[in-house]
């Protein structure tokens, strides 16, 4: 097998045995993600209380590289202030995972797309919370 599709030890790792995987039943902020071309999706499921993500859940099915990402990135994000997150990029998910082969990229950007819209749901959340304050 050419090196270049082989999966890192940290990569299967995270596809093996993923971090906080599963529904999280008192979510307030839930997004999904797809890739129309080969079907990867992401549902990120999170707690928002006072701008930080108490919790974090995802669900994900797909490629190796997806599932990884994703188990990545709820890890990642679990427990930050929705601001701190705005500077995650595709080359800290992918040396999260340990790499991810040139052909499995669409994994990292199907995380950063959850990324992106659970953090504009949470700037959303913020500002209705804020206005609905005495």
């Amino acid at each position: 097998m050419p090196p270049d599709i082989m999966y890192s030890q940290q990569l299967l790792d995270y596809y093996l045995n993923p971090r906080c995987v599963g529904e999280l039943k008192d979510a307030n902020l839930t997004v999904e993600v797809e890739n129309p071309v080969c079907g990867d999706t992401l549902r990120l499921a999170a707690r928002l209380d006072g701008g930080v993500l108490q919790e974090v859940r995802f669900k994900a099915s797909g490629c190796v590289p997806a599932v990884a990402c994703a188990s990545w990135l709820a890890e990642r994000i679990h427990g930050e202030a929705i601001a701190s997150l705005t500077s995650i990029g595709a080359r800290e998910i992918e040396a999260g995972v340990g790499g991810v082969p040139a052909a499995s990229r669409h994994a990292v950007a199907l995380a950063l797309e959850g990324l992106r819209r659970l953090l504009e749901g949470g700037q959303d959340l913020r500002a209705i919370s804020t206005a609905a304050r005495p």
